[in-house]
């Protein structure tokens, strides 16, 4: 705990089996109360090596459900475990767990209900091994992002949030997509709900083993991420409602 508020660490995982145990060796048990594991049906031993690592909470989906439709997962039950504080990390290990303690100083001190790890705050995500287009791609769109949702944030790409629980129980997050783009209709809801939103510069790392989504994949992303960003430029302008935006 860190003032006395429930720290929990949610993975979802698909076909970690590489990086889990790299990954979970870095969270630093001393201060999260408890690590929940969702696993998206992979075809690997994700689930072999989660057990082995001492993880007591692991949810086994039955068919590959999706990114978000893992994330879901992961939340309901940090919600059902009365987690203070969800820090939810990609166990690929392109993300360094190391990061937790000032991540969730930030939201534990009520200066930020959301804090994002930033691969771009830093000069090291090139140098990090992220390949060229996506790097130019993330910041194209969060340049438009940016101008369409009035924000100032690095990046919305990362796979690396801190979140106050309360915050996330106000979104109907259980209606958003099942695939990638979760995270950024996360994200809008968040900054709809006027959610102070803080930052901390990550390092990037990225080899073989991480996770990646392919060329038309990424896409197919970006034009999601598109339609969010207009979607709430247009609910803030009351010029159209959306139902991504409804209250709980």
């Amino acid at each position: 705990m860190l003032n006395n508020q429930k720290i929990i660490v949610v993975l979802p995982a698909y076909n970690a089996a590489k990086t889990l145990e790299k990954t979970v060796n870095e969270i630093p048990l001393d201060l999260v109360d408890d690590i929940i594991l969702t696993d998206d049906y992979s075809n690997d031993n994700t689930i072999e090596i989660a057990q082995k690592l001492g993880i007591q909470h692991i949810i086994v989906h039955d068919t590959n459900k999706g990114y978000g439709a893992n994330q879901k997962s992961c939340y309901q039950k940090a919600f059902e475990l009365n987690a203070d504080i969800i820090i939810m990390l990609h166990p690929d290990y392109q993300y360094t767990p190391k990061l937790i303690p000032a991540m969730c100083s930030l939201v534990a001190n009520d200066l930020y209900d959301v804090v994002l790890g930033s691969r771009i705050l830093s000069k090291g995500a090139l140098k990090g091994g992220m390949p060229l287009y996506k790097y130019i791609s993330n910041r194209i769109l969060t340049l438009i992002q940016n101008i369409l949702m009035n924000q100032k944030l690095s990046e919305y790409h990362t796979g690396y949030r801190c979140f106050k629980a309360t915050f996330l129980k106000q979104i109907d997050f259980e209606n958003y997509s099942d695939d990638f783009v979760f995270d950024n209709e996360i994200l809008a809801q968040l900054c709809y709900k006027k959610a102070r939103i803080g930052e901390i510069s990550c390092p990037a790392k990225y080899f073989e083993e991480a996770s990646s989504i392919n060329f038309s994949r990424s896409i197919r992303y970006g034009l999601g991420v598109l339609r969010v960003s207009i979607s709430y430029f247009l609910q803030k302008t009351k010029l159209f409602r959306f139902s991504l935006f409804k209250k709980l």
